[in-house]
Parts: C-alpha cells; sequence; structure tokens
C-alpha cells in the first residue's frame, strides 16, 4: 500500500492555521501579510511532516509546466557533457524544476510527442550554440568551446610542436568542424604553420592506412583528437605503424574521459568543468540573473602522451 501523501490541510492542521495561510505561506505569496512567527511554524511543520508541493497542481495554477528537457546526441556525451547536466540538473532543482533528459537526435515528430505528452517549460538542445552565428555564445574565447579548444592545442605549442593536426572522424558532425575552426583560428593567433586535417577511420586496419599514408604526405610533430576516442585511436594507430609517442609524434585528447588514463601511453587530455554552464544555462531559460556564475577555466591532464 502506497504512503498517504501529505497535504496542505495536514500542516494546517499540525501548525494551527488554516489551509489557505499554509498555501500562502508555500507559495510564498507577496500579496499576503502574514507574521514571522506564523509563517516559522508553517514551515516547520511542513517540514517535520514531510510535505511536498504538488507540482502539477501548482504548475496549473501558474500556467507552465516544471519539467524541463534536454535534447542531447550519444555522441557527444563525455565529462563536458556530465558537468552540464549535473549544473544543470541542481540549479533547475533549486528553482523546484525538473529536467527530463533524452538521448538521441530528436526529430520534429519525436518533439511533438515529447511536447504534447510533458508540455515543458523549455526545451534545451545541447549542442545548439554550435550553429552558425552562435559559435561564441557559450564564453567564447574567456570558457566557451574555443577557449577549451586553444587550451588544447596551446599546450602543444608550449612543448616546441609547430606542425599540427587535428584528427577527426569519418563524416565530421557540424559541432566537429567548429571546434576544428576555432583549432585553425588558434594555430594562426600562436603564429604556426597552418592546422592540417587527419581523418581517422574505423575499423583499426582503415585507421592505421589513413595515419600512415597521411603522414607520409603531411608529416607532423603532433595530433589534437577531436576528443578522447579519436586521439586513442591515433595513439593505437601510432603504436602498430611502430612510432614513438610523443617524441616521434606527441597526441592530446580532449574531454577527460575515464578511457584516457588506461591507455599505453596514458593519454594527455582536456579536463573541461562544464557545472557552471549547466547552471548558466538553467538561470538563462528561468529569466534569472546568471551573472555571479563564473566556469572554471579548461586544464590538461598531463600524462604520457604529449
Amino acid at each position: 500500500m502506497a504512503e498517504r501523501r501529505v497535504t496542505q490541510r495536514d500542516v494546517a492542521s499540525a501548525s494551527g492555521v488554516s489551509p489557505a495561510t499554509v498555501g500562502f505561506v508555500i507559495s510564498n505569496t507577496p500579496t499576503q501579510t502574514i507574521s514571522a512567527a506564523t509563517r516559522e511554524r508553517v514551515l516547520r511543520a511542513a517540514k517535520e511532516l514531510g510535505y511536498v508541493p504538488h507540482g502539477i497542481a501548482r504548475a496549473m495554477r501558474e500556467g507552465t509546466s516544471r519539467v524541463v528537457v534536454l535534447n542531447i546526441d550519444a555522441s557527444l556525451e563525455g565529462n563536458y557533457s556530465r558537468s552540464y547536466i549535473q549544473g544543470l540538473d541542481e540549479e533547475l532543482a533549486t528553482h523546484e524544476h525538473v529536467l527530463v533528459i533524452k538521448h538521441g537526435r530528436p526529430s520534429e515528430d519525436s518533439t511533438a510527442r515529447l511536447t504534447h505528452m510533458v508540455s515543458p517549460r523549455a526545451i534545451v538542445e545541447f549542442a545548439a550554440n554550435y550553429s552558425s552565428g552562435k559559435e561564441l555564445a557559450d564564453g567564447g574565447w574567456h570558457d566557451g568551446l574555443a577557449a577549451h579548444t586553444a587550451t588544447q592545442l596551446s599546450y602543444l605549442a608550449d612543448r616546441g610542436h609547430r606542425r599540427l593536426a587535428m584528427a577527426l572522424p569519418e563524416n565530421p558532425t557540424v559541432f566537429a568542424r567548429i571546434r576544428e575552426e576555432f583549432a585553425r583560428q588558434t594555430v594562426e593567433r600562436l603564429g604556426l604553420p597552418p592546422l592540417v586535417t587527419l581523418i581517422v577511420p574505423e575499423p583499426a586496419a582503415g585507421g592505421v592506412d589513413a595515419v600512415r599514408e597521411f603522414l607520409r604526405a603531411d608529416p607532423v610533430d603532433a595530433v589534437a583528437g577531436f576528443t578522447d576516442e579519436i586521439a586513442l585511436r591515433v595513439l593505437h594507430c601510432a603504436a602498430t605503424l611502430g612510432l614513438g609517442v610523443p617524441d616521434e609524434l606527441a597526441v592530446i585528447g580532449y574531454d577527460a574521459t575515464a578511457y584516457a588514463a588506461l591507455s599505453s601511453p596514458a593519454l594527455t587530455t582536456v579536463y573541461i568543468d562544464a557545472e557552471a554552464h549547466g547552471r548558466r544555462a538553467a538561470r538563462r531559460l528561468l529569466g534569472l540573473d546568471e551573472s555571479d556564475l563564473a566556469g572554471a577555466p579548461a586544464r590538461v591532464l598531463v600524462r604520457e602522451s604529449a
């Protein structure tokens, strides 16, 4: 038998006030003058009884849902997305909203069905910034994707590498191409020769052939992976080809996945704490001030590969 839900009437009975007064206190109604002592008594009773406001009823009163949906493509999942989701979820919860995560690339039909069933307050696209004209809307060269990419490439340059490549998967996404463009701009700012692009396909044999032909045609000092996964593919190919890492070819990943530390040599990578990004997104969609939320700078986890 399910435990009976504690109601405002229960809180009213426990605190010796009317249910209406409880409602005014719980919803913090600005037009009602309630003494501090009465307010404290109601809130104490609500806490002791374990009262939780009924979200559906509140949403009906406010004319808006308290559900926020996040669309995220599985290919973008990593440390950045995990910390972003943590910040988004915690900040929404602070303001009495619930986060629902929907995996996979959304279609118009799936979005319409979701909206009909849930009626969310907002649907957030995880990579929404990374479309034409919005690439720097996430913090740009200060603490956004551009800055994180610059951290990756600048690390290689600081260690004396001049001929740099960015390794991408086959059929790169728009997100990958934007990272590549930020990498090109970073290399230009550093006064290095133009960045070159290395496509690393699957399976492993295809990747080895591609890396062999690439290095034969355009030898480079170091490779920056689009993600840790791509960087690990490059490490595998380098080992198969008998290349010394990092002496003959330095390799750095991106987004600090758990597998990066398990490779041999262990993969140097970029760690990004995106909790503040998620919190800023939550406040933005709720129409709240976000100026006090500063993001932590990206940092390099130095290991053996670069």
